[in-house]
């Protein structure tokens, strides 16, 4: 039958963030408790089971049996987390789109960083979608369905609107009178779609700093 020391052992093992040596335990524990009897017969007691508890760097801990550890492997996606110019890029697409890298360089006041729609194509939250009907016929950019299941929104309508970003705090309470939020929803009048077997020829990096081909 298991001792009231061992039984305090074992619970401090169990609950402990970390391994515990015995100067720690015997510390938890009343004075004069064997506490080197209780390991050796815990250690006995858990020999063999799925749980086992072992010593390591002069500490003791309950880990999983070794020959069980395959068990414990789970196998799923981090998911990428966007750089702040990512993010920056990804709300003027939503906001402005269609929208070409110009035009997304002119809001954000700087030149768009290497790689940044690259890595927003890559993740299916930004699709090509058009031409602009303007001399150099530059690509326009818009958001795709997995941005809209990605941010839990029905349809662009659902976007923040000024109310809400002001209440979030992402925009400060005394904006200019002229300020308004962009409306992505609106009627696009000065955009060819891109069809099949039209899509411009790019340089391998162009969607960092190179301009298409075509």
């Amino acid at each position: 039958m298991i001792s009231v020391t061992e039984r305090q052992v074992e619970a401090l093992l169990f609950a402990a963030a970390g391994p515990l040596s015995l100067d720690d335990l015997a510390k938890r524990l009343p004075e004069g408790a064997n506490v080197e009897a209780a390991i050796s017969t815990l250690v006995t007691a858990y020999a063999g089971r799925g749980v086992e508890l072992v010593c390591v760097a002069d500490r003791w801990r309950f880990q999983t049996a070794l020959d069980l550890a395959d068990l414990m492997t789970e196998e799923r996606e981090e998911p990428r987390r966007l750089s702040k110019a990512a993010q920056e890029t990804l709300a003027i697409i939503a906001y402005h789109q269609p929208v070409t890298r110009a035009e997304i360089e002119s809001v954000r006041g700087v030149q768009a960083s290497k790689g940044t729609l690259d890595v927003l194509l890559e993740l299916g939250l930004v699709r090509m979608r058009g031409r602009r009907r303007s001399p150099g016929r530059p690509v326009t950019y818009g958001t795709t369905d997995a941005f809209l299941e990605h941010y839990g929104l029905a349809n662009l309508a659902d976007l923040p609107g000024m109310a809400e970003m002001k209440a979030a705090g992402l925009l400060s309470l005394d904006l200019p009178p002229e300020f308004s939020i962009p409306n992505p929803t609106g009627d696009v009048v000065d955009e060819d779609p891109l069809e099949d077997g039209m899509l411009p020829e790019f340089h391998v990096d162009f969607l960092g700093e190179d301009e298409p081909t075509g």
